[in-house]
């Protein structure tokens, strides 16, 4: 962009160089015409610079309030999938199913104290009373699941909808991952920055795609979770919030 910004320059002061030179030169019959047609020019090329300047400002604008909406909704997408395994003990991969249980589930709210029995076997082999620690946990009550999440909001009916798109939807991915001979669940959600920025410049999206910073959204997606790794933190940076 800057090369193309020099180049329109240099055209520009060029162009009204010339426009001199046909008014010190050319004769006057052709003047009128050469002059409009080297302004016009030159309007036009001042336009493309102007316009290689502001339309990124613009893009960027646009990419990250876009990117912002979208973030919320895949934090939402995390905490009912966490929220899932707790309760059940593995990620869901059908959102379907994932909104029912929002609906339906609940936690279980326990009670962890300590406490002590008599130990019947070293008791008997002792021959006096022999006590062991214990652990009891007591069962207090149940709160719903959406009640934790959401309050009184139904937006985790949408959560599967990307934001500022017609009909598109997250891809919701689950399943589990062996170390050390333990199978750990995991899961990925995802949307392509294609889709999220798909009515805009698509030069300007090509170069999002390709974008590896610190501060910006590296690879051509935004996700939360991961299908390789035991992750679920987002891959978006800290300004646009938590990514944990």
């Amino acid at each position: 962009m800057l090369t193309f910004i020099l180049i329109a320059v240099a055209v520009i002061l060029v162009t009204i160089g010339l426009v001199k030179l046909v008014d010190k030169f050319i004769p006057s019959k052709f003047k009128p015409v050469l002059n409009i047609a080297l302004w016009l020019l030159i309007g036009f090329l001042g336009y493309q610079t102007y316009m290689s300047i502001y339309e990124p400002i613009q893009f960027n604008k646009l990419k990250n309030k876009r990117y912002k909406t979208v973030i919320a909704s895949l934090i939402d997408i995390r905490d009912s999938q966490l929220a899932h395994r707790q309760v059940v003990g593995r990620f869901s991969n059908n959102f379907d199913h994932l909104i029912k249980f929002i609906d339906t589930a609940k936690y279980t709210l326990t009670q962890r104290r300590d406490s002590s029995i008599i130990d019947e076997v070293l008791t008997k082999t002792y021959g006096v009373d022999t006590f062991k620690d214990i652990v009891i946990i007591d069962t207090l009550g149940y709160v719903p699941v959406k009640d934790s999440l959401f309050k009184t909001s139904d937006r985790y009916k949408s959560m599967m909808n990307v934001p500022n798109t017609e009909g598109k939807k997250f891809k919701l991915q689950a399943g589990f991952i062996e170390q050390n001979n333990i199978k750990i669940p995991v899961f990925e959600a995802s949307v392509k920055k294609n889709v999220i920025l798909a009515d805009q410049n698509k030069d300007l999206v090509m170069q999002e795609n390709q974008v590896v910073s610190v501060d910006g959204v590296n690879g051509d997606a935004l996700k939360v979770g991961s299908m390789d790794e035991v992750n679920t933190t987002g891959n978006w940076p800290k300004t646009y919030g938590s990514a944990e």
